[in-house]
């Protein structure tokens, strides 16, 4: 009995630090044709098969993510020097594939999974550390090690570090911040850093560097398209800069996904970004398809054509090897193991505000604009049984919203990938679909009931983040045709959109557009959208959002060029929202101060008319930034 309870003590020993690595269990610790045995895992755990730690290197950096008050998600990847991402993805045998560059084939490699420690502290030399563990990975999960670090403090910064067991092989030395607790009393601004649209082909991350190089936020929000799965040529011809997103051809497979990933990871602003700042990110569609819904997307419809076109993988298994491989890779919490598509979630930042995370296009969108449908989605747009997050999550958010306010939390930030406001673009697209249809717009119900919740409930300060338009759009939340609304006063608004330029993904009116031009279109747009108090087409960039109790301020930032690795930036705009106004601040009738340096501002004028892409004209230079060319 003595022996047996020994062996049994044992055995859950060394089972812990293979669930302590989360990844394990994602996407689906409930389905096994989605998740990893861990038992077959531990069976190659034999000291004849282990590592040298010298063959093993920390191939993409740390990152941490998705922070609570006394939590917070830590990541790495400890890999094989030699491994191409361990091509097949599969075990057979007990053997690990591994590729060889001397023979240029895979080769069978009986090796053990790799022990790897991770120590957490509020010193930047680790001394005195308040959390620390050990964890397995392995080529099931791509090497990727994903832990929670616990017992820490509310809203204080961190330090952490990862190293292989037993060794003086280390990872860099992260940062990273929990949250306050939910009753905390914050007297202090809270800085978020918004985000998306990172295409690997079309330019260099700068926009993640800046932030960093700042040090200008505390946390990140990356509101989709974190990859692009094109292959490069279709969309983004990354040669003339040495930017070609792996493998070179339109991904599908498990492994494809997981090195397109491992690609986009090689951006040095990129690991910059996730090595200083917690991130709470969402996927949009690109990190699967383009224009995903429930059933399908733009080019994979379930058919017989599609189907052969796309190697024999289905619309349900490509989206189940690309949801695999991002929770695999990304610094982030999977809040609810037995459905493995849940990415929705919310945070709670003291009594300051509540960040309710949305899915509009993974989880259970009807089906929305496939190109080809157009006509036919313009007629369905105001059915009512149509939602852009299916019936759970939608009763989810409004029951979130409602809970956020009687708590007394100060503001509601909604991070959801697609714009909410109105788009109305007739003279460019015609009078007939003059809509964005893969947008709010083409949910009207949708949108309707988000707006009635909010307006039948007296929900105030509520602002929607937005990003997936390659654009920025500053807009007063309105319910047109049910409540007046004066853009002039903004009287009649029940909150505010700040919705974000693309970080590398180009201006939807033409990748090589001319500020003139994009100016002149951003003009259109304005007249043509009453609450649509600035737009700006040209610029790619980031906006930052700090937010107290008596106000929340919005900096737009322009990038001036993404050929080159460079810290350049231009402030375009500002904006503030004063708390209990639901609606843009105005300056004698004008929003941002009356002045920005691009696009079109409803009343305003701009101060910017002569700038062009070089950076001699006056963009601000972060004089510390050094490009690494490492």
């Amino acid at each position: 009995m003595v022996q047996l309870l020994s062996l049994s003590l044992l055995a859950t020993v060394a089972s812990a630090s293979f669930v302590s690595n989360l990844n394990y269990r994602s996407p689906s610790h409930y389905h096994p044709g989605l998740g990893v045995s861990i038992r077959k895992v531990a069976a190659r755990n034999t000291p004849s098969a282990a590592w040298n730690s010298s063959q093993l290197n920390f191939t993409h950096g740390v990152a941490s993510g998705d922070p609570y008050d006394t939590s917070v998600i830590l990541w790495t990847r400890a890999a094989p020097v030699d491994s191409d991402n361990d091509k097949s993805n599969i075990t057979v045998s007990g053997y690990v594939p591994l590729y060889s560059h001397e023979t240029d084939q895979y080769v069978k490699a009986s090796k053990a999974p790799i022990c790897v420690s991770y120590k957490i502290s509020t010193d930047a030399e680790l001394k005195g550390c308040v959390d620390e563990g050990k964890a397995y990975t392995s080529s099931d999960i791509d090497y990727t090690v994903k832990v929670e670090a616990r017992n820490l403090k509310p809203f204080t910064r961190y330090y952490y570090q990862f190293s292989i067991c037993d060794s003086d092989n280390v990872s860099p030395v992260g940062r990273t911040k929990t949250t306050p607790s939910k009753g905390d009393v914050i007297s202090s601004a809270v800085r978020l850093a918004i985000y998306s649209c990172s295409n690997f082909p079309f330019g260099f991350f700068n926009a993640y560097g800046n932030t960093a190089r700042k040090d200008s936020v505390d946390y990140v929000i990356h509101l989709g398209d974190y990859i692009y799965e094109y292959a490069n040529g279709y969309y983004g011809w990354g040669n003339s800069i040495g930017r070609i997103p792996l493998p070179d051809r339109e991904i599908y497979t498990l492994y494809d996904y997981r090195k397109r990933l491992a690609t986009y990871r090689t951006d040095l602003d990129l690991l910059l970004s996730h090595q200083q700042f917690p991130w709470i990110p969402v996927w949009d569609d690109h990190e699967v398809a383009d224009n995903t819904w429930n059933a399908g997307s733009s080019e994979l419809n379930n058919t017989e054509d599609s189907f052969v076109k796309d190697g024999g993988v289905s619309v349900d298994q490509r989206k189940m090897n690309a949801v695999r491989a991002y929770f695999e890779w990304m610094p982030i919490r999977q809040v609810e193991m037995d459905d493995n598509l849940r990415i929705w979630r919310s945070f709670e930042i003291g009594d300051l505000l509540d960040l309710i995370m949305l899915d509009t296009r993974q989880y259970d969108r009807s089906i929305t604009d496939l190109y080809w449908n157009t006509d036919y989605i313009h007629t369905i747009s105001n059915d009512a049984g149509r939602s852009l997050m299916g019936p759970r999550q939608e009763s989810w958010f409004y029951n979130k919203l409602s809970e956020s306010s009687k708590r007394g939390a100060a503001w509601r930030v909604i991070g959801n990938q697609i714009i909410f406001s109105r788009i109305n673009q007739s003279f460019a697209l015609g009078d007939e679909n003059p809509l964005n249809y893969d947008a709010w717009d083409g949910y009207q119900s949708n949108k309707n009931r988000t707006l009635s919740h909010l307006y039948d409930n007296k929900i105030n300060n509520t602002i929607f983040l937005a990003g997936d338009s390659h654009a920025s759009w500053v807009s007063d939340l309105v319910w047109l045709d049910t409540h007046p609304y004066d853009p002039e006063t903004g009287e009649g608004s029940i909150g505010v959109e700040f919705a974000g330029s693309a970080v590398s993904s180009p201006c939807p009116y033409g990748q090589n557009i001319s500020l003139a031009n994009a100016n002149n279109y951003s003009s259109l747009l304005e007249g043509a959208n009453r609450e649509l108090q600035w737009q700006d087409l040209y610029y790619r960039g980031y906006y930052e959002l700090s937010l107290d109790k008596d106000s929340a301020n919005a900096s737009y930032f322009g990038l001036p060029t993404i050929a080159t690795r460079n810290g350049y930036e231009i402030s375009l705009a500002n904006f503030t929202v004063i708390s209990g106004e639901n609606r843009l601040k105005r300056t004698n009738g004008v929003v941002g101060g009356g002045l920005v340096e691009s696009g079109s501002l409803k009343f305003g004028t701009m101060s910017g008319t002569n700038l062009t892409n070089d950076t001699a004209t006056g963009a601000y230079f972060i004089s510390s930034f050094t490009p690494d060319t490492a």
